[in-house]
C-alpha cells in the first residue's frame, strides 16, 4: 500500500485512537509540538544543521546522502522505539511528520512502511498544523466566562464541571501557571507561547460539536509568560459572564491554605513583583508578616489588593448571572453551578 499523505483534519482524526511520531529534531520538537506525538528524530540538532547546510550550499543530492549517513545507523533503534510505542497504545497505524512534509517524514514513513506498519504522513507537516492551530481562534466559539474574586475556587469548579459532563478548558493547567504574581509557586516550566496555543486548539477541536457552552475561567490576557491568543481573548471578553460570591473569609482560608506550605523566601520573591502596584507601605507590612510567618495577616492584605485589582481591571463586563456560594468547596459549587446553567436557556444552543 503506498504511503499516504493526509490532509490536517483528517490527520488530527486519526491522532485521537493512534500514534504520532515526531521526527524533527529535539529542539524543533521541545520548543513546541502536536500535542499527542512522540518524539524520535531522524537528526539530532547538529545533524540537521549540516544537513540543511549541504543542502543551500552544495545540492539536494549532496544533503541526502549525508542524511543517509547519519540515518542509517539508527534505523533499526527508530524501528524498535516504534513498535514499543505501538504495542503499548494498541495504534493501528502511524502518522509520521516533520516540518513541511519533506524528506524527513518521507525518509521514516517509507522505513516504517517497509517494516510492515500502516503508515500516513502530513500534508504540509507540522507547517500545516500549525495554520490549522491560528484559525481555531478565528472560528466562532460558544463560551462562558467564570469570574469571581482571587480564592473563590474557580479552577477546581471547572474541574468538577467538567466531570459533570460540562465542556470546560483550564487555561492555567495548559499554561503551567496560576494567573497571579504566586502563580509559578509549585508549577513546572512553562510551555513556549507556541506550544500554549496548540494545547488550547486541541481542547477547542474536541468541543467543536458541543452544545453546550465551553466554560473557562475569566483571565487576564498573559498568564505567567505566555499569552492568549488575541483573537480568542476577544471572543472571551464578549462571552457572557458568570460570576460567583464566595465570602472572603473563605476565601482567605483557601489561599493561606494554597500558598502557606511554600517557603517564605519564595513568597516574599512573589510579593516583590507586586510592589509598585502594592504600594511602598503595604508591601513592607506584607513582607513583615512573612518573615513573622504570620501567614494569614500578609494574606489578608493581599486579598484586599487583588480584590480592588480585579474591580478595576477586569475584562469581562458580560454578566448574565451571580451565585451567592457560601464555602468554596468545589464540588458543591459546581453542582449549584451546573444547575442553575441547566435551567438557563441563555447559555443552551437554539
Amino acid at each position: 500500500m503506498a504511503i499516504q499523505a493526509l490532509p490536517i483534519e483528517e490527520f488530527i482524526e486519526l491522532s485521537n485512537n493512534n500514534l504520532v511520531i515526531d521526527v524533527r529534531s529535539p529542539s524543533e520538537f521541545n520548543y513546541a509540538h502536536f500535542p499527542q506525538a512522540y518524539s524520535i528524530p531522524l537528526f539530532d540538532d547538529e545533524q540537521r544543521k549540516v544537513v540543511g547546510t549541504a543542502y543551500k550550499q552544495i545540492s539536494r543530492q549532496e544533503a541526502i546522502k549525508i542524511g543517509l549517513d547519519y540515518f542509517g545507523i539508527k534505523m533499526r533503534s527508530v524501528v524498535e522505539q516504534v513498535e514499543q510505542l505501538v504495542q503499548a497504545s494498541n495504534a493501528s497505524c502511524v502518522l509520521v511528520h516533520c516540518w513541511r512534509g519533506g524528506m524527513r517524514s518521507q525518509a521514516v514513513a517509507w522505513l516504517l512502511d517497509l517494516y510492515g506498519f500502516k503508515v500516513f504522513t502530513l500534508k504540509g507537516g507540522y507547517k500545516a498544523y500549525r495554520n490549522w492551530v491560528l484559525q481555531q481562534f478565528q472560528n466562532k466559539h460558544k463560551l462562558l466566562i467564570l469570574s469571581g474574586f482571587t480564592g473563590s475556587g474557580k479552577t477546581e469548579i471547572l474541574h468538577e464541571l467538567s466531570n459533570l459532563g460540562h465542556p470546560t478548558i483550564d487555561l492555567e493547567h495548559l499554561s503551567q501557571h496560576k494567573g497571579s504574581a504566586f502563580g509559578a509557586l509549585g508549577m513546572p516550566a512553562q510551555p513556549s507561547n507556541e506550544q500554549f496555543e496548540n494545547l488550547i486548539a486541541l481542547h477547542l477541536h474536541q468541543f467543536k460539536n458541543s452544545t453546550l457552552p465551553i466554560v473557562l475561567e475569566s483571565e487576564n490576557p498573559r498568564i505567567g509568560n505566555v499569552l492568549i491568543p488575541r483573537h480568542f481573548f476577544e471572543q472571551m471578553k464578549n462571552a457572557p459572564c458568570l460570576r460567583i460570591v464566595v465570602p472572603v473569609d473563605k476565601r482567605l482560608e483557601k489561599i493561606v491554605s494554597d500558598y502557606g506550605q511554600f517557603e517564605t523566601e519564595d513568597l516574599k520573591a512573589s510579593v516583590q513583583r507586586i510592589s509598585k502596584r502594592l504600594g511602598g507601605l503595604e508591601t513592607k507590612r506584607v513582607l513583615n508578616f512573612l518573615d513573622e510567618n504570620n501567614i494569614q495577616a500578609a494574606f489578608e492584605l493581599l486579598i484586599a489588593y487583588y480584590d480592588r485589582n480585579y474591580l478595576l481591571h477586569t475584562p469581562f463586563q458580560q454578566p448574565f448571572g451571580e451565585l451567592e456560594l457560601q464555602t468554596t468547596n468545589a464540588h458543591t459549587n459546581a453542582q449549584i453551578i451546573s444547575d442553575f446553567l441547566n435551567r438557563s436557556t441563555c447559555v443552551k444552543t437554539k
